[in-house]
């Protein structure tokens, strides 16, 4: 059941925001562009990551996981949600890891509230729990695309679909857990630290990508950090707070265009486009279409010589 949520991009400024008009304090996203332990130690600390993946939505429950061992203990001593809904999986994976940091980070009272609401709830209750949650769902809405078009139509995706799915990995009770909704419980990775867990995650997400054939390349990576401008304030570096105040800039602009339909304005423009060139004449208005059509014509043909085709459709 998804009615009522809507996708969200996986990305750092949609879910930096998200989590601060949840209440949470001093705490951003950052992506990850490779799986190299150092890399992720000089954004400290790690609070946990988010990696999106293409599920195969063919794919049957295991009674034991691939990777790890099903902690089933954990479950109850853990914020734990199963996933009763689509397209909120992205909201739930970040979630997985706030309501577990409760000692780390100042996750806000009105979360703190719906943690302590859930914490004797089974796994599926507090995903129910979750899908019923007004301010979740609201906050989580309004960070999604404006679409001109309303579809009314629920489906389940088929084997055909391209279905993709987050997961959490974080660092909870000194065992990296993996914190999967659609799994049964959490997945323990071994004993692990804080100060471990950059060097004992990026082993465990080497194999899971290596599950997929070389080519597949549509994954992404986020981690959950403490607010880089506190770091950058901490040790007097005004040239990076300056870039980070410039990137939370950006991030707003971009969330600011999510939220607008642009499809009337685009309409409008191209009313006046031909508008003005219907003012030349016939003559001219022909001509304009004709050149339209070669140059169409000729990327098409571009496109088939560099191998591309005419009717690729990007991921």
């Amino acid at each position: 059941m998804s009615a009522g949520w809507n996708t969200i991009e996986s990305d750092a400024g949609v879910f930096t925001y998200l989590v601060e008009r949840l209440g949470v304090k001093d705490v951003q996203f950052e992506e990850l562009v490779s799986l190299d332990a150092e890399f992720l130690r000089q954004r400290g600390p790690i609070y946990g990551v988010i990696f999106l993946f293409k599920y195969p939505s063919g794919e049957k429950p295991q009674a034991t996981p691939v990777d790890g061992t099903f902690d089933y203990e954990a479950a109850s001593k853990q914020f734990f949600a199963a996933q009763t809904i689509q397209n909120a999986c992205g909201t739930q994976a970040l979630l997985s890891v706030l309501l577990n940091k409760g000692q780390s980070i100042d996750i806000g009272h009105k979360l703190q509230e719906f943690k302590d609401f859930t914490v004797a709830f089974p796994a599926d209750l507090r995903g129910e729990a979750l899908s019923n949650s007004e301010l979740i769902r609201d906050v989580h809405n309004s960070f999604a695309r404006a679409s001109p078009f309303a579809d009314e139509a629920q489906r389940l995706a088929t084997e055909e679909d391209d279905v993709y799915h987050f997961v959490a990995y974080a660092s909870i009770d000194e065992t990296l857990y993996e914190l999967d909704g659609l799994q049964p419980a959490p997945i323990s990775h071994g004993n692990c630290t804080a100060d471990d867990f950059p060097d004992k995650v990026i082993p465990v997400l080497q194999r899971r990508i290596e599950r997929y054939p070389a080519q597949e390349i549509r994954f992404n990576l986020m981690a959950m950090v403490r607010d880089l401008r506190l770091r950058a304030r901490e040790v007097g570096d005004q040239q990076w707070l300056y870039q980070e105040e410039q990137k939370r800039n950006a991030w707003q602009w971009e969330n600011s265009l999510r939220r607008h339909n642009f499809i009337g304005f685009i309409g409008q423009i191209l009313k006046g486009v031909v508008h003005s060139k219907l003012q030349e004449g016939t003559p001219k208005y022909d001509e304009w279409i004709k050149d339209a059509r070669d140059n169409t014509q000729k990327r098409l043909a571009d496109r088939q010589k560099a191998g591309g085709g005419a009717n690729d459709d990007e991921s």
